[in-house]
This record gives structure tokens, sequence and C-alpha cells, in this order.
């Protein structure tokens, strides 16, 4: 089990699309002509195998517009974690009450979207691909896209709570992976190969994914991109699409 994909939620989706795009050295492969009947657009941006996606509105009644105001503005928005069974997570799911909300399958591929009410702090979708290393989600030549000179993986994925314990519990749960507590009241989930870490929020924004761990091979150059582009920055981080993506 490994986080495979991350979508931000934005207002103006070229802008934090060229945002990603400059600071951590990536390439859009994919546009999804599928996803209108959500309500959105998007563009996605593989890091590594794994993958970034931002998600635009383009009806008021979209869900991701709900969101954008509900929390204030640009965010993180849905986390998918690739499995290998999902008729066994079908029947977790089923024993803890949580909904499913969207499913599809294809050859290569099966999805599960849960309800994020039953679920907490995002949309999680839980993913099937065949072959593992394959991705049809990222479009037919994503490989042609990959670009590695800044950055390598998603590496992890932070939420924010009021309560992060009972979040991960509830996460941990879902996922039937354990949780462990981490210092200073936060959470940690280890995957595969990367970490969903949970925290006390520190802002008026609510529950959601506030972080991203993007393993880097050009830190300067990252940082470089970013101050260039006035986007707001820490020793260790850049805000990107309303969410601090940690670099490490």
């Amino acid at each position: 089990m490994r986080l495979r994909q991350v979508a931000l939620v934005a207002r103006d989706l070229e802008a934090v699309v060229g945002d990603c795009c400059a600071v951590l050295g990536l390439e859009v492969a994919f546009r999804d002509p599928e996803i209108a009947m959500f309500g959105l657009r998007n563009a996605l941006m593989p890091i590594g195998d794994t993958f970034l996606e931002v998600v635009s509105p383009v009806r008021e009644d979209a869900t991701a517009a709900r969101f954008l105001q509900r929390r204030g503005g640009d965010g993180g928005y849905m986390v998918i974690v690739q499995t290998d069974d999902l008729d066994a997570a079908r029947r977790r799911l089923s024993a803890l009450g949580v909904r499913v909300v969207f499913e599809v399958a294809f050859d290569d591929v099966a999805t599960l979207h849960l309800h994020p009410r039953d679920v907490g702090g995002a949309i999680l979708s839980l993913d099937v691909a065949r072959p593992p290393e394959s991705w049809r989600w990222a479009g037919p030549v994503w490989r042609d896209h990959v670009r590695t000179e800044v950055s390598a993986v998603i590496a992890g994925v932070e939420l924010q709570a009021a309560d992060p314990g009972a979040l991960a519990a509830r996460w941990s749960a879902i996922l039937e992976r354990p949780s462990r507590e981490s210092g200073a009241g936060a959470c940690v989930i280890p995957l595969d190969d990367g970490v969903i870490r949970f925290v006390r929020a520190e802002d008026e924004r609510g529950d959601g994914v506030a972080g991203l761990d993007v393993r880097l091979h050009d830190r300067a150059r990252a940082f470089a991109s970013a101050h260039a582009r006035g986007l707001a920055t820490t020793a260790d981080t850049i805000t990107l699409g309303g969410v601090r993506v940690r670099l490490c």
C-alpha cells in the first residue's frame, strides 16, 4: 500500500499549475476530459511514478467549488492510496460504515472514492492498478513527461485536524495500517513508501490536507524558483496551491 497521487483544488488552475511546474521542475502529462462529469477540469503532473494533480471547478454546484468556499481558498483536496486488494477494502469499509461515493473499474485500474464525511480530512480514494507500476489516470504517455532534475517523488501527505489522533485512528482503520504518535500530539501512518501525517490545525481553515513531502534532487533550484515567483517559504517549505510543500 503506497501513496500514489495527491490532488489540490484551485480557483485559478493555470496559475497553480504554473507554480508547481516551475518550482518542482514538473511537466503536465495529461488533462482528463472525463472529470467534467464532476464539474472539474484538471492538470496532472508526474513526480517520478507518483502524481500531483490540480483540479478547478467549472460549475458553482461542484463539490470542489463548495470545498473552496468552506476552506477559504486553494488547498489539498484528495489523497489516492494504491492497494492490491479492493475486495478486502470493500469488506473493511462496509464493517466501518464508510460509504463509497464513486467507483469505476477498467481492465488496468479500479477505484473507490470514499465519502469525506465518513473518512474525515479529505476525499480518500483506494485504487488498484494492473500492472502496479501503471497509472491510467495520468494518461497514455505520462512516462514521457517525467522530469527528475528537481523532484524525485511524493514521499508524504500531511492532514491537519482539531483532533489529529482521532483522525489518524479513522484513517488507520480504513487503511488497515497502524498509526503511531510522533510527538506534539501528531500521529503518523507509515505506508510502503511514504507516510501520512496528522497534525494539529494551527489556522482557521479546519480539517484538511495541509502539506506534502517531496523528495528533491535540486533543493536550491526549487527555492530559487519559489523566490522568483513570490511564493511563501520557510527554511524547508514552499507554499504551492494553498499547501505547504516540505522539501526533503
